[in-house]
């Protein structure tokens, strides 16, 4: 970029705690449902090694289940086992000998939606009794589906040993140079079923009010920061809404997400849906920015917006208007996985490429490319 010509606000560095991210472009965290045993497959060196290249601020790694029972499909990836912990280190190794591109990983538990089909293969709940399902646990003995087999409702010792799992997974992740440990608590997956009045039917301590709703996913988030060093930031991805009558709401949310920061979060990323077949989404460019606006208004962490994010200026005027700090993208940077390269050229920015791609640059955007941190170590 000329001297003396002020960034993008897209482009501007990031920092989530210690963790400096170069842009505010998150690669958002997408299932794969390619892993062996829940170990990371050529698939996944392929995939994850394309998209560090892309010039994101970070990479984030698919939703990873930190025990067997928690994966939503049987080849979900997970962390949870020296196999799965080998496995990935070989796919992030691969990463850090090409790329500066900070990597995170989304550590979860699928909850009742475990045991599910591929997504293309229809995505329906496998019975237990099927070689190929699982029993499933939740909050409460609540199915997702009404055709679907009730979870076991977490008892007391299932709490520990799913907060335990959580632990272990975020040490593993740690061992094998993961940056960044994000926690999924969106999506209709068990952290998610905590919070909402949906699937938390619970009568003890962990269910009820919104205090008692929130008592486990605050205590996993807990029990994973004090495990990981320092300077290993650790966030949460939220569903801000349950897009149903009665479901968990955008005032949850702030509430939860007042209560993570307070307790050293390092950002909030802010999604929502998936706790009920019921939900009645009003899709749409943008549509749950608002939500992370809200967000934004009540603290003082990073906050992420993603959902239906396609265009350079679109991502652009969220950041520099203050609606979020960063946007994720999913299925637009799949779709281009230069996403952030022509974001750059639209809006006048510069780009981390590798030198390989130099030559690549277009005329006439010369300074399109920073060849000062050209991502090679």
């Amino acid at each position: 970029m000329d001297a003396g010509r002020t960034s993008p606000a897209l482009f501007r560095p990031l920092d989530l705690g210690s963790l400096r991210l170069g842009n505010r472009i998150v690669v958002a965290p997408m299932c794969q449902y390619s892993a062996e045993d829940g170990s990371a497959t050529d698939w996944h060196m392929m995939h994850l090694g394309a998209l560090s290249l892309s010039g994101a601020g970070m990479l984030i790694i698919e939703a990873t289940a930190v025990e067997s029972a928690g994966r939503i499909t049987a080849r979900d990836l997970g962390l949870y086992s020296d196999g799965n912990e080998a496995a990935l280190a070989r796919v992030v190794n691969a990463i850090r000998v090409h790329s500066r591109i900070p990597v995170a990983v989304q550590l979860g538990h699928a909850g009742r939606k475990a045991s599910s089909d591929l997504p293309w293969n229809g995505g329906a709940q496998i019975a237990p009794e099927d070689p190929a399902g699982w029993r499933a646990v939740a909050p409460s003995a609540l199915s997702h589906g009404p055709d679907e087999v009730e979870p076991r409702a977490l008892d007391e010792a299932g709490l520990a040993r799913v907060r335990d799992a959580f632990v272990a997974a975020a040490r593993r992740a740690v061992r094998i140079g993961i940056d960044g440990i994000e926690l999924h608590g969106a999506h209709g997956y068990l952290l998610h079923e905590f919070l909402s009045p949906i699937s938390n039917r619970r009568r003890d301590a962990y269910g009820g009010d919104l205090e008692g709703r929130m008592r486990f996913p605050l205590e996993v988030f807990e029990a994973v920061r004090a495990a990981v060093p320092a300077e290993v930031p650790v966030w949460m991805r939220l569903s801000a809404s349950d897009w149903v009558e009665g479901g968990w709401d955008i005032d949850g949310t702030v509430a939860l997400s007042k209560a993570l920061e307070a307790r050293g979060a390092a950002a909030i990323h802010v999604s929502s849906g998936g706790v009920s077949p019921d939900q009645k989404i009003e899709v749409g460019p943008g549509y749950q920015v608002h939500f992370a606006e809200a967000v934004t208004a009540a603290v003082d962490i990073p906050v992420i917006a993603v959902g239906m994010i396609t265009e350079a200026q679109q991502a652009e005027e969220i950041v520099a208007s203050g609606k979020a700090d960063a946007i994720a993208l999913a299925r637009a940077i799949l779709y281009d996985p230069r996403w952030p390269w022509h974001a750059a050229a639209t809006l006048g920015a510069t780009v981390a490429a590798p030198p390989q791609y130099w030559r690549c640059q277009p005329h006439g955007l010369k300074h399109l490319f920073d060849q000062a941190e050209h991502g090679q170590r």
